[in-house]
């Protein structure tokens, strides 16, 4: 098993090196550098003269790149074009964004494997069908415009009728400031979750073991419990670790809607301001979260199938 992580850990370093270039090059092509409007004048400031000598916007690409890589590999995001640090800059919005993507997370895996679990053991019945319409609407549904009707029904409505359940915007009201944009943000997740749920568990439930189990006396719960959904389990592990990845990038619209401080908002605000330090180490720390993702899911692999060892 070491060995494994560390090999996983070695393959790791060339797609960080690729995803970093990739997205170096990308940003730093496009037109506009808050640097360059500050020194356009006669006289320089000081101050921006360091951050000049911090990013060199004079050297060629590949030795910007590299400037970045040996500072990144220390723990140095780079500078922001007003002198703060990134990695200061996105030390308390990250929190903000890991706990909007857990309550997704968490969301998506207790509802979309218990829909399918429900909608499996109910194949050909009305609620099956029932719970397939729920999934293809939210499939249908862009999150945009999921998160303003819930703002607008579960926050605006419900309050002005006395009920105050969920904070339309913001996090001063703490964890149940997450409730609503964690929702919308596991909308389409939960969607698919279900389905790949329900088509697994439908799938092992004909298995022969299966049938041997129902032979041998094994009551009903045991049989799902135990053998089946343990077994349907591995693909939905896989389709959970990757979806991190994904939740993560989607924190950028529901951040916005819901006016979060976290790393998505703020990444949307570099965006538009030009500033790119910030958003190359918030893309390359959204990729390192992925890998790590990634490794987490091919070890949970050995805990869940007693057949798979990594040796």
């Amino acid at each position: 098993m070491g060995r494994y992580i560390i090999r996983r850990l070695l393959q790791a370093i060339p797609v960080l090196l690729g995803a970093t270039l990739l997205i170096y090059a990308v940003v730093f092509a496009l037109p506009g550098n808050p640097l360059a409007a500050a020194a356009a004048g006669d006289r320089v400031d000081p101050g921006v003269a360091a951050l000049r000598e911090h990013h060199r916007p004079g050297d060629p690409f590949l030795v910007q790149y590299w400037h970045y890589l040996t500072g990144l590999f220390h723990g140095d995001f780079g500078v922001t074009s007003a002198g703060v640090p990134v990695a200061d800059l996105m030390a308390g919005k990250f929190q903000v964004t890991v706990n909007l993507t857990v309550t997704a997370l968490v969301m998506e895996a207790v509802i979309g494997v218990g829909l399918g679990l429900y909608a499996a053991l109910r194949h050909g019945r009305a609620q099956d069908s029932l719970v397939l319409a729920s999934t293809l609407v939210l499939i249908s549904v862009p999150a945009l415009v999921t998160g303003f009707v819930l703002q607008l029904l579960l926050g605006v409505r419900l309050r002005q009728a006395g009920i105050d359940l969920f904070p339309v915007a913001g996090i001063a009201e703490g964890r149940r400031g997450y409730l609503l944009p964690g929702s919308v943000l596991a909308g389409t997740s939960i969607a698919y979750l279900t389905r790949l749920t329900r088509a697994n568990l439908m799938e092992t439930l004909r298995a022969d073991y299966i049938r041997t189990a129902v032979a041998k006396g094994l009551s009903r719960r045991r049989v799902i419990g135990r053998h089946a959904l343990r077994n349907a389990l591995i693909p939905l592990i896989t389709y959970l670790g990757a979806d991190l990845g994904t939740l993560m990038g989607g924190t950028v619209i529901i951040e916005t809607v819901f006016n979060l401080p976290g790393v998505g908002r703020q990444l949307f605000d570099s965006i538009h301001l030009r500033e790119q330090p910030v958003v190359v180490g918030t893309v390359t720390l959204l990729v390192l979260v992925h890998i790590l993702a990634n490794l987490v899911v091919d070890l949970l692999y050995a805990a869940l199938d007693p057949r798979i060892r990594y040796e």
